[in-house]
């Protein structure tokens, strides 16, 4: 929702953290198994060429990123720094109206424009060097 001066609202949850795995399958063990969080959904989002696991923890998730290419963010990702925190993403309203007020504010955009996400959403990445070395992943579902 917007205000009055033309910002934005703050997002009003984690929509999820982003945990790039080399294999989910074995990565379940821990989420599921030992710490006991419930495995929603598993799919493959084509747009960045990963599977992805979902796990909820109260009103947000974990989402496991598994590279199904070489050529996957995801693959990248993990030869630079292996396994790890990969992104944070904020669940907002009109991301397409945020991403040009932000790119409106100097903010780096990966993405200009949302792509196809997992879970029915729109998506799109703020660049790490314009959010204090953060990769920050913007969703909407619908």
């Amino acid at each position: 929702m917007e205000l009055k001066n033309g910002t934005f609202e703050a997002p009003e949850k984690i929509a999820h953290i982003g945990i790039a795995v080399h294999n989910i399958e074995n990565s379940l063990a821990f989420y599921n198994d030992l710490l006991g969080l419930t495995l929603e959904n598993v799919e493959e989002v084509e747009s960045e060429q990963v599977k992805v696991a979902f796990l909820k923890i109260g009103e947000s998730r974990i989402e496991l990123l598994e590279p199904i290419s070489k050529e996957s963010p995801i693959a990248k990702f993990l030869e630079r720094k292996g396994e790890g925190i990969h992104h944070i993403a904020l669940e907002v309203n009109d991301i397409e109206k945020r991403l040009l007020q932000l790119k409106t504010e100097g903010i780096r955009l990966i993405n200009e424009q949302p792509k196809e996400g997992s879970n029915n959403s729109q998506i799109a990445f703020l660049h790490p060097k314009s959010t204090n070395g953060v990769l920050v992943e913007l969703c909407q579902h619908y």
